[in-house]
């Protein structure tokens, strides 16, 4: 470990780190709770691979066309607040589909309907609301992860970022996917409605830990919130600051496709789980059972379908632990092609599988790779973006990164429709998993050239030098903030991007950044 690494490691996190670390986990546990929630619902009130699809687009559309706006909000406003208020809108809106449920909770399929398969008939009350709900839930998200992710540089010095992010995504991922599942598959045994108000309560608590952080987090050089919005001018600044960026531009492509990828292969991926892997009748279901009814679940199945989710969160702890030895040893560039490897080989073998416990690991190897990417990427953006700046390129390149799960969920709806029709029910389920491996292989002709370790160390070299230029000269970020965006789009006072190298993407568990 060179000096700088063993210096790093010591830097104390601080006690507002903590604070958004604890909200985090409370959260991320109630959205695990609804990771099994949320699709169990949607196949009990419609088993049409289309509708399905839809809800995942309803979820992911606000990625596509608010991400740029939040990216100017979150520039102008309290970045706390921002995510308190988001929190507080989540929590609301989760807590109406759990009232829905409730009211509704007679005329929805038992849990052993749901897991074999039943053709039942679409609940068009409940599924309606569930859409609504869920691009209500999608704004939300938005504005709250891209504010999160420009709140972080506020808390902890750059030299800990990748350990801070990294303690983050670890934790969150161990209640996320290793604890909120099981508890949502036990909670659904009790009530249909009860894991939707302990994914509400799991908001409110985090919005009231993340108002508990002292301080004012607006950025470096923004404007009054008083001073009007020039929404087109400052939405052009953060994009051609990314359009211009040697790497970024690359990078959000990439990131971009790799997403709308996993967005063609899970959009229908509780359908493929429940009628074409052996949840009821394959390997250790026999042993599986007897735990299964101790812990409340109503069928083997439902508790085989947590323990799939459940292979995304041990590859992920397993990869928040060894990401930054992997990207030491192979170095970051090689680290990055193992995620896009990874993803087409996992998915390959995920669309030939019928047992469970093979789509299980598939699950921790992806997932493991997915980390990777996050570890290495989403902190050295954080440390290149000029913090006057921050919210808009990190919501271009999350434009580009999220904004294409909706259109690749409706693909793979659509994927499945055609195959189905085409062939069968069982090869449509399928064909999603083997467009997407070899969309895979055609991203990694195109990443071998442009994500190359030298250039991601030279943007960071380049931003940290920066760095200590406007630590040493205030004027200079205040400047760069009141500025008026040049006719191209970047600010007349800023850095240019790329003198020499670029920046990086992000990702998330599954879904990169």
């Amino acid at each position: 470990m060179s000096k700088d690494k063993a210096a790093a490691a010591k830097v104390p996190l601080g006690g507002r780190y903590w604070r958004l670390w604890t909200a985090s986990v409370i959260s991320n546990l109630g959205d695990g709770v609804g990771a099994i929630a949320f699709p169990w619902l949607a196949s009990a009130v419609t088993r049409n691979p289309v509708l399905i699809a839809l809800i995942a687009v309803a979820q992911r559309l606000p990625w596509l066309i608010f991400t740029l706006p939040a990216g100017v909000i979150t520039d102008r406003l309290d970045r706390r607040r921002i995510m308190v208020w988001a929190d507080v809108a989540r929590a609301l809106l989760v807590a109406l589909i759990a009232a829905v449920v409730l009211a509704g909770q007679r005329g929805l399929p038992s849990p052993e309907e749901i897991a074999s398969g039943s053709n039942l008939g679409t609940n068009g009350t409940v599924y309606g609301v569930l859409v609504l709900a869920v691009l209500l839930l999608g704004f939300a998200e938005v504005l709250r992860d891209n504010a999160g992710q420009t709140f972080m540089p506020a808390l902890v010095k750059p030299e800990a970022l990748e350990r801070a992010n990294g303690n983050l995504w670890g934790a969150e991922m161990l209640a996320n996917s290793f604890v909120g599942p099981p508890l949502g598959s036990l909670l659904l045994g009790v009530g249909f409605a009860l894991p939707f108000f302990v994914n509400a309560g799991g908001y409110a608590v985090a919005a009231g830990l993340i108002f508990l952080i002292a301080g004012q987090f607006r950025a470096k050089g923004a404007a009054a919130p008083a001073v009007k919005v020039h929404w087109k001018v400052e939405m052009k600044e953060g994009f051609f600051w990314l359009w211009h960026h040697e790497l970024l531009r690359p990078m959000a492509i990439i990131l971009g496709l790799l997403n709308g990828l996993g967005g063609m292969m899970w959009a229908t991926f509780v359908l493929f789980a429940q009628e074409e892997l052996d949840l009821e009748t394959g390997l250790f279901t026999g042993v599986l059972r007897p735990v299964a009814d101790l812990f409340g679940f109503e069928t083997v199945g439902t508790f085989v379908f947590t323990l799939l989710i459940m292979g995304g969160a041990v590859g992920g702890i397993v990869g928040s632990i060894l990401a930054a030895r992997v990207s030491r040893a192979l170095g970051s560039g090689p680290s990055l092609y193992l995620t896009i490897i990874g993803g087409g080989i996992t998915a390959a073998v995920t669309g030939i599988a019928t047992r469970w416990w093979l789509a299980f690991l598939m699950a921790v190897v992806a997932t493991f790779t997915s980390i990777l990417w996050n570890v290495i990427t989403v902190s050295l953006r954080q440390t290149i973006i000029p913090d006057h700046l921050l919210g808009r390129v990190n919501s271009v390149y999350r434009f580009f990164g999220w904004g294409m799960m909706p259109i690749g969920a409706l693909l793979g709806g659509a994927v499945v429709a055609l195959g189905t029709s085409w062939v069968s029910r069982s090869q449509g389920l399928r064909w999603p998993f083997f467009v997407v491996a070899l969309g895979h292989l055609v991203l990694l002709v195109y990443a071998l050239p442009r994500l190359t370790t030298a250039k991601i160390e030279g943007a960071r070299a380049e931003a940290l030098a920066r760095q200590a230029t406007e630590e040493k000269d205030p004027a200079v970020v205040a400047e760069a903030g009141a500025d008026t965006p040049a006719a191209d789009g970047r600010g007349v006072g800023e850095a240019q991007p790329g003198a020499s190298d670029g920046g990086s993407p992000p990702a998330d568990g599954e879904n990169r950044n």
